[in-house]
């Protein structure tokens, strides 16, 4: 594992993850600034994730296709610049078409840095590398609303704009330096029954339903939480507390349970973490503040614990010059489980109460968890590392 190579895709990784909450959470005051109706300001918040399902495929076949570091490069680039034309616009009504850019740009750079992760590592060393990863998201997502709130009220949206590009522009340049250029593989010819059939297997189904699910869960982790915390009648500080304790938990897990993955110790670590988000929600039902914090505590764990053992076993499982594609894919899982999560729990909830809410989702955790099982397999498509021209 080349260490130096793989800390600024970690650093791509957190572009990612900073980049969508850092603006999503800043977007609260766009309608009192009279840019639009609670309609505006959902669909600002939806194309960044919408442009994201529509395009990590697409962009992660480029990657197999022509090289994942020059999709790396490019879609940094990009993000950098839609990040930068927003403050030179200097018209606020344009923020949705810049989040628009933005999350075109990530849907290439983010694949494309898990395929290189995947390529620049090992098989003995995937879990381990991809816990990083997921740690330096993690973290992204754990400063963005903080970062992002305080850079709005301070100087405004060009100021959180402004950051972004330049971060875009330094992790850029550090890929550019340090990660080695990696040639394409030779490619068999694929079908599209071949394809179906690959993205419809149980060795893509079961890791793309973990990680779908545990997206989703962190999703309603950080949504909901506050909400119930105010029923509590706790203030914005413990429940925020609460929310970062989660992401930092997530963050904190995953390195060590990437490691433990990769000595077979791990061997039912998409059910298990499954387990512990549900059991999470379950803990919601311990009264006041201390039923919050075991939650998040749970919730974090079981997210650190699933997340690096699915792309693991997803990278185990494709043909090595189908890698891009095949994380691309699995992006869209997790992004529909990011938005399904909430909605499920929102749906149940008017009906029935927070609570009622909590409750179905950890049952369809639970079930979801009994459906992936146990297992890490081996890869049989031999030796995945390489390097070369692209």
């Amino acid at each position: 594992m080349r260490r130096p190579a793989l800390l600024p895709l970690y650093g791509a990784g957190f572009v990612t993850a900073f980049g969508a909450h850092s603006v999503a959470a800043g977007l609260g005051g766009y309608t009192q600034g009279g840019h639009g109706s609670l309609l505006a300001l959902g669909i600002v918040l939806a194309v960044y994730d919408g442009a994201e399902i529509l395009l990590k495929p697409v962009f992660g076949a480029l990657a197999d296709r022509i090289g994942p570091r020059r999709v790396l490069l490019g879609g940094l680039t990009g993000f950098a610049l839609a990040s930068g034309a927003f403050v030179f616009a200097g018209d606020p009504a344009l923020v949705g078409v810049v989040r628009l850019g933005q999350g075109a740009a990530a849907a290439a750079f983010s694949p494309a840095a898990g395929a290189l992760v995947a390529r620049l590592t090992p098989e003995t060393g995937r879990g381990r590398a991809f816990g990083g990863y997921g740690a330096w998201k993690g973290l992204g997502y754990t400063l963005g609303p903080v970062v992002g709130g305080v850079l709005i009220t301070v100087s405004g949206y060009p100021a959180l704009f402004l950051t972004l590009a330049g971060l875009a522009v330094v992790v850029a340049v550090w890929a550019w330096l340090a990660v080695p250029v990696v040639e394409p593989l030779p490619r068999k010819r694929q079908t599209v029954v071949d394809l179906v059939r690959r993205l419809t297997g149980g060795e893509f189904v079961r890791p793309v339903l973990a990680l779908a699910g545990t997206t989703g869960v962190l999703a309603v982790a950080v949504g909901f939480l506050p909400v119930l915390g105010s029923h509590r009648g706790l203030g914005p500080l413990l429940t925020g507390v609460s929310v970062s304790v989660l992401a930092a938990t997530a963050a904190l897990v995953q390195p060590p349970a990437g490691r433990a993955n990769d000595a077979g110790r791990l061997r039912w670590g998409l059910s298990g973490g499954l387990l512990l988000t549900s059991g999470g929600l379950a803990a919601l039902a311990i009264p006041g503040v201390a039923g919050i914090f075991v939650a998040a505590l749970a919730i974090g764990t079981g997210v650190g614990v699933a997340t690096p053992a699915g792309f693991a076993r997803l990278v185990a499982a494709a043909p090595p010059e189908r890698v891009g594609q095949t994380l691309g894919a699995a992006e869209v899982g997790r992004e529909i489980g990011d938005a399904g999560g909430p909605l499920l729990v929102g749906a149940v909830a008017a009906a029935g109460g927070l609570g009622a809410g909590f409750a179905v989702l950890g049952v369809v955790l639970a079930a979801a968890a009994f459906a992936v099982g146990p297992g890490v397999p081996r890869s049989d498509h031999g030796p995945r590392a390489g390097k070369g021209g692209d």
